[in-house]
């Protein structure tokens, strides 16, 4: 097959957004978007200015999440705004598509509908930017790495041997494009006896630990398994509202501070990089 060789635009910054985050799963059903949702809560909790990206355009769940579904406004300019919830700006397929219309899409639209959110929405200063990435590895990735430069991905795991295999690929994805790999994420890590109050471990704690041991990329911590999360997901109040010093969402603020480190310390070191060449 012959290749053109024109070079894929390099990608450029968004102006005023400091660190882009991904968010990415090798398998679905992990609780990715939970992760995304909290943390992007808690980041911003803990007083960072934050977006959140909703990527995963076949499934886009973040609006149900932040309680949120009012079409965003287009400002002059053609930009979008994105919604303001929970103290997180959001942009989803799910806000423009409202209904439960699946999403039937190919590649190149893929591509635009990326760009788009990145490149034409009114995001304004953020620390932080989280993208939720659709289950897998693919097209959505490739899309967001030849737009923007991430600062780096975490990559969310439950404990069980068929999700550690997917999230190895998902890692391997990432070190092709050169993402760094901020870490990972065991979701969904045991689970706490309501009565006994004894640990129980489903889907068997700690493999994700020792996942990143083995490819040499930091552990970020374990969330537990617990009712309460998801039902803070489905009520559009995720379980990071209550702050910090609330048990069910104190792991997540300890994830959100590695993140938040991880992330600064990566885009330092690309800084340096960069005066140097």
């Amino acid at each position: 097959m012959a290749h053109s060789h024109v070079p894929p635009p390099a990608p450029s910054p968004l102006p005023g957004v400091q660190n882009i985050v991904a968010i990415g799963s090798g398998k679905g059903g992990v609780g990715k978007t939970t992760i995304a949702a909290n943390l992007a809560i808690a980041l911003a909790k803990l007083g960072f200015r934050v977006g959140l990206l909703d990527a995963d355009v076949y499934g886009p769940n973040v609006p149900l999440m932040f309680g949120t579904s009012q079409q965003p406004r287009v400002l002059p300019g053609n930009l979008i705004e994105p919604n303001l919830a929970h103290g997180v700006k959001i942009i989803s397929v799910g806000l423009i598509s409202p209904g439960d219309k699946p999403m039937v899409m190919r590649g190149p639209m893929l591509h635009q509908i990326i760009r788009q959110f990145l490149q034409q929405v009114a995001w304004g200063e953020l620390d932080f930017l989280l993208v939720d990435l659709p289950p897998g590895t693919g097209d959505v990735v490739i899309s967001l790495v030849q737009t923007v430069p991430l600062t780096g991905a975490a990559v969310v795991s439950t404990p069980s041997d068929v999700s550690l295999q997917d999230a190895r690929k998902a890692l391997e994805m990432f070190h092709q494009v050169n993402v760094e790999v901020l870490g990972i994420v065991e979701n969904m890590s045991y689970f706490t006896c309501p009565h006994c109050h004894h640990e129980i471990d489903i889907f068997s704690k700690g493999g994700a630990e020792r996942t990143a041991k083995q490819f040499g990329v930091p552990f970020l911590g374990s969330i537990e398994l617990d009712p309460g999360i998801r039902q803070g997901g489905d009520t559009g109040l995720p379980v990071a509202l209550a702050g910090p010093d609330s048990p069910k969402a104190a792991h997540f603020y300890a994830v959100a501070r590695q993140v938040a480190d991880r992330a600064q310390a990566q885009a330092a070191k690309a800084e340096n990089i960069f005066e140097i060449s």
